[in-house]
């Protein structure tokens, strides 16, 4: 490294991660940091035969600090191997953090696109929304996924519509047709959210082609916005389109967002076109449950959508993570393969995951099982027989469902406990099919009706084990063998 910022930051980075003891609740196969913290999952791709994830890292504080980009490999999309970090903020228009972006490859090259982030000293009463801060978005390339060659600044705060604020972040970047498409996250001056669609003929001059946003308001920024099209499994006589917009969106009101969390990750479906005429669809939720955001997909080079999320949630001071006192914060979820049914968008496990099943018990209507620390449950056939379900995890964690609603309840709200603060999360649901849970060391993720619906927490256990009560349906159960 040639950068002297980039090599002192490196060589304390090391040192941090040498010293590192990331204690019994370090995951078995969700991606963790290997000392501090962990945020949005970025530049997710397929180079060649191996997946690249880069996350927000920090490794020299576990509630957060400076911001790069972590760097971790998979053959598999379930072993991750960390490699150290790919990105620091090393320049004048990155200095206060590599921040949230994308990969994009074609022809062998790795196209990196993120918010360089500058944050000007505070003495004119700066507020970093509508002053104060510069959002660089900047353009490096690799042929690897470890070697960078310059950063290049496409685009700056002068390049944005003039009633955004300074808000503006997270690109992300693919091809459509002759021309490249962006979408980045933004926050109006009027406080509503929206995403701005910019396109290019060479991934160098960008031009603002959109922007979207709904005709009511709804939330003052929309975070990581994501764009992607699936073709409807349901319907492959005609094969229709069934396009996806994602966004983060912050500053959501009302009584039905009052007892979710703070902020939400979710999607519309766009009826039209992403860089013209287009209109939005209600919003729905990627993931009910208390530890889920920032999420990020990509295409496999076996055409597979896969998803990834942010295990973790900010600006949260009812619960807490335990792992804080271990020196690291947060995990990814596991990574899911997203797929359309019906007009339904769906989540499941990526099927790589069904290859460590191990040690396979089933029975009819319920089942027990002592010491499940990494396993993989399904119960199928509920609502063939009108029954309730109810799942208890670590004899803490409750999840049930009767009279139309689905629900995630930790038993002991302490912060000292299982849930280390964590109260409940539920859904209306009028039918329940299937569940299928995933479990780690201190994770739980749960996909509801060949996953229409999903909820992921963190946990935190002192003894492993789960019961199954579900009158007249199968239950499956396997241990993970990682």
């Amino acid at each position: 490294m040639s950068n002297p910022l980039a090599s002192d930051l490196n060589a304390l980075r090391q040192v941090a991660e040498r010293a590192a003891t990331p204690g019994r609740f370090e995951q078995d196969f969700h991606l963790v940091p290997p000392v501090g913290w962990l945020n949005d999952p970025n530049g997710l791709c397929q180079l060649g035969d191996t997946y690249h994830a880069y996350f927000q890292y920090s490794p020299f504080n576990a509630e957060g600090g400076v911001k790069m980009w972590g760097h971790s490999l998979s053959d598999d999309l379930v072993h991750w191997s960390y490699e150290g970090t790919a990105l620091y903020p090393d320049q004048p228009f990155d200095v206060s953090g590599v921040y949230s972006g994308c990969a994009f490859v074609e022809f062998g090259v790795m196209h990196v696109f993120y918010t360089g982030n500058v944050k000007r000293e505070d003495e004119y009463g700066y507020d970093y929304v509508k002053r104060g801060r510069e959002a660089n978005t900047v353009h490096v390339m690799s042929e690897d996924g470890f070697t960078f060659g310059p950063k290049q600044v496409v685009m700056t705060n002068d390049d944005y519509p003039e009633d955004d604020t300074e808000h503006v972040r997270d690109p992300k970047v693919w091809r459509a047709g002759d021309e490249y498409l962006m979408v980045q996250g933004a926050r109006r001056k009027d406080d509503r959210g929206e995403v701005l669609v910019f396109s290019s003929v060479d991934l160098e001059k960008w031009t603002l082609r959109n922007r979207v946003t709904t005709e009511y308001p709804f939330g003052y920024m929309w975070e990581c916005p994501d764009y992607f099209e699936l073709v409807d499994d349901g319907d492959r006589a005609h094969a229709p389109e069934v396009k996806v917009l994602s966004v983060s969106p912050q500053g959501l009101t009302g009584p039905e967002w009052e007892r979710r969390n703070v902020y939400q990750s979710g999607y519309f479906v766009l009826r039209g076109d992403i860089h013209g005429e287009c209109r939005l669809s209600p919003f729905a939720l990627w993931d009910a449950g208390f530890d889920f955001y920032a999420p990020q997909t990509f295409k496999a080079n076996d055409g597979r959508r896969i998803l990834i999320g942010w295990m973790g949630m900010p600006d949260t001071k009812e619960y807490v993570n335990p792992t804080v006192r271990d020196g690291w914060q947060h995990c990814f979820t596991i990574p899911r393969e997203i797929t359309a049914r019906n007009g339904r968008v769906l989540q499941s496990p990526v099927r790589e995951l069904d290859r460590c099943h191990a040690n396979e018990e089933t029975s009819t209507g319920s089942l027990v099982h002592d010491g499940a620390r990494t396993f993989d449950l399904k119960v199928e056939g509920i609502d063939e027989q009108g029954n309730a379900l109810r799942v208890e995890i670590a004899d803490e964690l409750v999840i049930t469902w009767d009279n139309g609603i689905f629900e995630l309840r930790f038993v002991n709200p302490d912060k000292d406990s299982v849930g280390a603060g964590r109260k409940v999360r539920f859904e209306k649901l009028d039918r329940l099919r299937d569940v299928r849970i995933i479990g780690d060391v201190s994770s739980i993720e749960v996909f509801v009706n060949d996953g229409e619906l999903c909820f992921s927490t963190r946990y935190y256990p002192t003894r492993y084990g789960l019961s199954v009560d579900a009158a007249g349906a199968s239950v499956t159960y396997w241990d993970l063998a990682l």
